[in-house]
């Protein structure tokens, strides 16, 4: 990716928000471990040069690099105010956006226009949705066949600390769901062509279900997962005519005692977020409504140490030389993506390591710039590798023939 006429190859916009700091804590680690200290010019973005210097001094002093807020350059800037992003937009091969996630609208927004200027937008980059969308692609490619449909199951380890999650992420929920009238109609007037189904189509489990594979009870997993994977799927299909794979993701809760409590949070939320004022109060009162998974301090730095992810998936395809025309899938395959803490260490993992992408396989991304998924981007690429040299580790766990 071109670099030569602009100060910055990366900025980090939205460093002094909750995630963002570990952004650019992580940012600047990665200069560290590819040796890339003085040839990874960086800055970080955002509203308050007090608060964005705060973020570099603590990184420094986390990193021992006593250096760093002295080597890192600061972009005032404020998405009220839209001559400062372009500003900040003119200073960096590449921005990672930690303020706000991109939707599905913004592919009908700016696609076409991000083409003709050769610009590469990649929503969904950190824990939601690269361990989910590569994995998928990843278990397509280990099977030594045609892989027709996958179940992924979300497995959180929390240690002796317990887990928490900011409320950041807990707003972003609030506002996605309150929205989803909106995004309902918004699916509807696109008029997509079906993506074809090879095999039995994947039955949906019902809204609590024991995954005897992991011996948990499971939920449907209703982050960006399943849309982001879909949308992945049909822009293989149908600018790569590959086979498109069926995908439905899963949470496992653990006991009865855990599916109970959630359903309880689940249903208060649900009834809340349909009304104005009932989202206010989601937001004023985090820690309430999420029964203390969630709030406004975000988790502290030992229950980030202590807590990790797997997300094992489970698929099943034909083998070489066998299809749907000779009756039932014959072939399956397990593979897990597991790492650390997802929202706070992985995403930050994630991010980084895509933008690193972005600028050594700028030869294997899409010839035309455009609106992408994470797997659209990416399949191509050595991001997987990447990912696993970091801790985020993609291995297969079993492979037979039916």
């Amino acid at each position: 990716m071109e670099t030569n006429q602009r100060p910055y190859h990366l900025v980090v916009f939205g460093a002094s928000g909750f995630t963002g700091q570990f952004v650019a804590e992580e940012v600047a680690r990665e200069q560290v471990a590819s040796g890339q200290s003085s040839s990874l010019p960086w800055a970080v973005a955002g509203r308050s040069r007090e608060k964005l210097q705060r973020v570099l001094e603590r990184a420094a002093l986390k990193l021992g690099r006593p250096t760093l807020s002295s080597e890192v350059g600061i972009i005032i800037c404020d998405v009220t105010n839209p001559a400062s992003l372009d500003e900040m937009a003119k200073q960096a091969a590449i921005v990672l956006n930690c303020v706000g996630p991109f939707l599905e609208l913004m592919y009908w927004k700016y696609h076409e226009k991000a083409a003709e200027k050769g610009a590469y937008i990649i929503g969904s980059s950190g824990f939601d949705s690269i361990p989910a969308d590569l994995g998928v692609i990843y278990t397509k490619n280990k099977m030594n066949g045609t892989l027709t449909a996958v179940e992924s199951f979300l497995t959180i380890h929390s240690g002796p600390e317990g887990m928490c999650i900011h409320d950041g992420t807990w707003k972003s929920a609030v506002y996605g769901f309150g929205d989803q009238s909106n995004l309902k109609k918004l699916r509807n007037e696109a008029n997509l062509k079906p993506v074809p189904i090879i095999g039995p189509k994947l039955k949906r489990r019902w809204p609590v279900s024991y995954c005897r594979e992991l011996s948990s009870y499971s939920v449907p997993f209703l982050g960006a997962d399943v849309s982001v994977v879909r949308r992945t799927q049909r822009y293989l299909h149908e600018n790569l005519e590959q086979s498109p794979v069926q995908y439905a993701a899963y949470v496992n809760m653990g006991g009865i005692t855990s599916v109970i409590k959630l359903m309880f949070a689940g249903l208060f939320f649900l009834f809340f977020v349909r009304f104005g004022i009932g989202r206010q109060l989601l937001i004023k009162f985090p820690w309430l409504f999420s029964f203390g998974y969630f709030s406004k301090q975000g988790p502290t730095q030992k229950q980030m140490d202590g807590s990790s992810f797997t997300l094992r998936f489970f698929g099943q395809g034909y083998s070489q030389g066998f299809g749907p025309e000779k009756g039932k899938p014959n072939t399956r395959i397990c593979t897990q993506v597991k790492g650390p803490e997802p929202g706070y260490v992985a995403t930050p993992i994630a991010m980084v390591q895509a933008a690193m992408t972005l600028l050594n396989d700028a030869s294997d991304l899409p010839s035309m710039g455009g609106v992408f998924t994470p797997g659209a981007a990416f399949f191509r690429t050595k991001l997987i590798d990447r990912l696993n040299q970091r801790g985020m580790e993609f291995s297969v766990i079993s492979s037979s023939e039916v």
